[in-house]
């Protein structure tokens, strides 16, 4: 899953802000896994680190890590 976008004015929306904090080291989250219906949150670190297995068993994937280069 990626961002999404409203066409008519071409806005990011991001859903997750600086209090979803990553499952594995508190760091701020910017990918969003949903797993056996829970959500697990992860930095850009740890989600890369889980992202091959977690896809394979995710029923959606966020990921807003591209918010880091801006």
């Amino acid at each position: 899953m990626s961002i999404s976008t409203t066409a008519e004015q071409g806005v990011l929306e991001h859903r997750l802000t600086a209090a979803d904090r990553c499952d594995s080291c508190g760091a701020q989250a910017y990918i969003a896994a949903e797993v056996n219906g829970s959500e697990l949150l992860f930095c850009a670190h740890h989600g890369r680190k889980y992202e091959e297995k977690l896809r394979a068993v995710a029923t959606s994937w966020h990921d807003e890590t591209d918010r880091l280069l801006a």
